[in-house]
């Protein structure tokens, strides 16, 4: 895989050019391909970007949105826009299992392949690439990107709200300890191009529909379980629990997060019952590595204190499993709980 740095001098001749995220989309994912999106087309590119699938409601507002190919509903305009593509960037993701029924359209595409993102044990088989877990989110690295091939001046108040909005969100609104000094740098180099922050967040965090917080209370009232003697907090909710709430893609972006303010919990671990699987979320606190505990047991990875996995048992069979998964870990658990204290 060649270095990032040598495809600038590529993108200085238009090229027709296709950008794709992962299967269910976050602001991250979402925020990188727009930001790069309106950047390349800004540089004289023809620009398309494709979807897995479709993106959850509190997203759509993203300059862009509109002019997305979502594969699950125009796969057949999908294969033609990649047939004729010449560059194909993969963003927040580093293997093109993570965008699931797209996967092999994408493999089979004869663009060059070109990845950026932030994620543990990359897929070395792309023509370029860069994988940085180090930073905080794939936006840093696209706003990185636009900086390494001198076009500063070309970043404006529309891909200043795509890159924030990611880098916002990945970072636990800048809690997080990915939270570096050059995320600080370019969030006020985004403020001198004229984004405002304050809308942002509201649009991310205060758009939901009212049987989302019906939802919320539901679930830290009935399907919140605490183990303490092993720091973790497990909330499992069925396809009837989503159902009877009338729950959408994104609805329970962030619930994962909610059983860390208890100061006894170190591990924390959502799991939703959808058709095709059991999804699941993992996030901890202190030096606890959630990726390696996904990878090890549920197929999954990411990051040290964010992950993702999966499981196609049921929802009884994973939860049994995942407690007796945390019982062998609960050594390592306490150790970490002792040092964070």
């Amino acid at each position: 895989m060649k270095p990032l740095s040598d495809l600038i001098p590529i993108l200085e001749t238009p090229k027709i050019i296709c950008i794709t995220h992962h299967y269910n989309a976050d602001a991250d994912a979402l925020g990188s391909s727009l930001g790069l999106y309106h950047y390349l087309q800004m540089k004289g590119h023809q620009v398309s970007v494709i979807c897995p699938n479709s993106i959850p409601d509190f997203l759509q507002w993203m300059p862009g949105a509109s002019e997305l190919i979502l594969f699950d509903k125009q796969a057949e305009r999908t294969k033609e826009v990649l047939q004729n593509c010449e560059i194909l960037f993969s963003l927040d993701f580093n293997h093109f299992s993570r965008t699931k029924f797209l996967a092999p359209l994408l493999q089979n595409c004869n663009a060059v392949k070109v990845m950026i993102d932030h994620h543990l044990m990359p897929d070395l088989s792309f023509d370029y690439g860069l994988s940085l877990p180090s930073k905080s989110s794939t936006c840093e690295m696209v706003y990185d990107f636009i900086q390494a091939a001198g076009d500063d001046v070309l970043i404006n108040e529309t891909i200043a709200r795509c890159l924030y909005a990611g880098t916002m969100t990945d970072t636990g609104s800048f809690r997080f300890s990915s939270t570096t000094s050059s995320v600080h740098a370019m969030v006020a180099r985004l403020m001198e191009k004229g984004l405002q922050t304050a809308p942002i967040h509201q649009a991310i965090f205060d758009n939901y529909r009212e049987n989302r917080l019906r939802f919320m209370g539901y679930v830290f009232t009935d399907r919140l379980e605490i183990i303490s003697d092993a720091h973790a907090a497990i909330i499992a909710v069925s396809r009837q629990d989503l159902n009877r709430f009338d729950i959408n893609t994104g609805d329970t972006e962030g619930l994962v997060n909610y059983p860390l303010s208890l100061k006894e919990v170190v591990l924390s671990i959502f799991i939703s019952e959808r058709e095709d699987e059991i999804r699941m979320s993992f996030r901890s606190k202190g030096k606890f590595d959630v990726n390696v505990f996904a990878r090890n047991y549920f197929e999954g990875g990411g990051h040290l204190n964010a992950a993702g996995g999966k499981s196609l048992r049921s929802l009884s069979e994973t939860l049994n499993k995942l407690k007796q998964h945390i019982q062998e870990n609960k050594n390592q658990l306490q150790l970490c709980y002792n040092e964070s204290f």
